[in-house]
């Protein structure tokens, strides 16, 4: 560790090899892009939540890349998750958390909170307190504004919905635990101005900065090539197989179209989605691709197409895909439009004939898909590469230790801002 690195502690729910989604991929990329910079950082993470849900244990170190990682474990995996879920307070690893977070780090990071310890787990810690927003959870018990599992959600009707997403009842939200624990954290980071919109509309109060997103040029050792040309163009889906994840609206477009739809991804959704391209030799199921694989699929579709139904705070698909210089084509709900607005890299749809249109001009001009491609790549180094992010990720630091009168704390973060916006650094 450098003279001045900090300590920092990133607490989540979900972290791998013990996650379903991005989040706890996200929490790791950070964990490593900060530890890889000199910083003593370490995992708390809860596994009750992802036994309880998976039915599984799978094995993992005690240490990820050298990163300490606190995997907090109980007996009685299902009983500890529903305390958190019902009371929205550290239950069965309130003391462990305690010892863990009080008077050891410089920051201390929440994520994914809602199984580790709900909103209660604000209070715990000392220094400078940071939460990233990776879904609406803060807003809603679903997580994803997903009303009655079958549209999207435009007011409050919640009782009813998580019983038809077949969830027990939080009785901690008609307690307002959210407003009143969230005085216990310096900044909340939403990843994208849709998310923070959302969040506002649906009456979370505490002051919010957008934060972007981020990924590391190059993962996995792969490094960068030319596209390969293909005897046969495709367009490719990589997420998981949900009703939400809108996959259903994209298949239909492949019976006609001069392109294959190559889809990557597995899920509850999935019988559903192949009994939809049955028949359709353009339709080809791949399964879960490991990331090394997914960047050569990404590097040679002529476009990747994201269709979420639902709201996204900020997929990681898209970065994916603008890494490898290839152009997004998404529905134009949540962040989509101000990815595109920002990047210039794809085109939006609203209806299917809007959907058809954009993805055969990808198809029938490879020079559009190539330049489209090319401003998602540039866009990507310019925003969301990781050393620009990891500089914007330490003047929020510097600025909530300031605010706070952490000066040391302030100091020693502020080596670290190399965004080239100096005004929050000199006040």
């Amino acid at each position: 560790m450098t003279e001045t690195g900090l300590r920092i502690a990133m607490v989540t729910t979900f972290y791998p090899p013990f996650n379903f989604g991005g989040d706890g991929v996200y929490v790791q990329r950070l964990a490593r892009a900060l530890a890889a910079r000199g910083h003593q950082v370490e995992v708390i993470h809860d596994t009750d939540g992802y036994r309880a849900l998976s039915g599984t244990t799978p094995e993992a170190p005690a240490s990820d890349n050298g990163i300490p990682v606190h995997r907090l474990a109980s007996n009685q995996p299902v009983l500890s998750s529903l305390a958190v879920q019902q009371l929205g307070q550290p239950a069965l690893h309130r003391a462990a958390l305690r010892d863990l977070l009080t008077d050891r780090f410089d920051v201390v990071h929440f994520h994914n909170i809602s199984l580790i310890g709900g909103p209660g787990i604000w209070k715990y810690g000392t220094g400078v307190k940071l939460h990233t927003a990776h879904e609406h959870w803060m807003v809603c018990p679903t997580h994803i504004l997903w009303r009655d599992n079958r549209e999207i959600c435009d007011k409050r009707r919640c009782l009813r919905c998580v019983l038809r997403h077949r969830r027990p009842p939080q009785l901690w939200r008609a307690a307002n635990l959210i407003s009143r624990n969230a005085r216990h954290v310096d900044r909340f980071l939403m990843l994208s101005q849709s998310s923070a919109d959302n969040h506002r509309r649906f009456g979370f109060t505490a002051p919010m900065t957008v934060f972007p997103s981020f990924l590391p040029k190059f993962e996995g050792g792969a490094s960068e090539t030319a596209k390969a040309d293909q005897s046969q163009p495709y367009v490719l889906f990589v997420g998981r197989l949900e009703i939400i994840k809108g996959l259903q609206d994209v298949i239909s477009a492949f019976s006609d179209l001069p392109a294959e739809l190559w889809i990557a991804g597995s899920g509850n959704y999935e019988s559903t989605l192949r009994a939809l391209g049955e028949g359709n030799p353009k339709v080809r199921f791949l399964g879960r691709k490991p990331m090394h694989e997914l960047q050569q699929l990404y590097r040679d579709a002529v476009a990747v197409v994201t269709p979420s139904r639902c709201y996204e705070v900020f997929p990681m698909v898209v970065l994916e895909a603008f890494r490898e210089a290839t152009p997004i084509v998404a529905r134009a709900l949540g962040p989509y439009p101000e990815i595109i607005e920002a990047s210039g890299g794809g085109q939006l749809f609203t209806t299917a004939e809007d959907l058809r249109r954009a993805l055969t001009h990808y198809i029938k001009n490879p020079a559009a898909a190539a330049a489209d491609g090319q401003r998602g790549r540039k866009a990507f180094d310019r925003l969301w590469s990781e050393d620009v992010v990891i500089g914007q990720y330490f003047h929020e630091i510097t600025a909530a230790a300031r605010n706070r009168g952490l000066d040391d704390i302030a100091r020693r973060a502020a080596k670290f801002a190399t965004d080239a916006n100096d005004e929050l650094l000199n006040g």
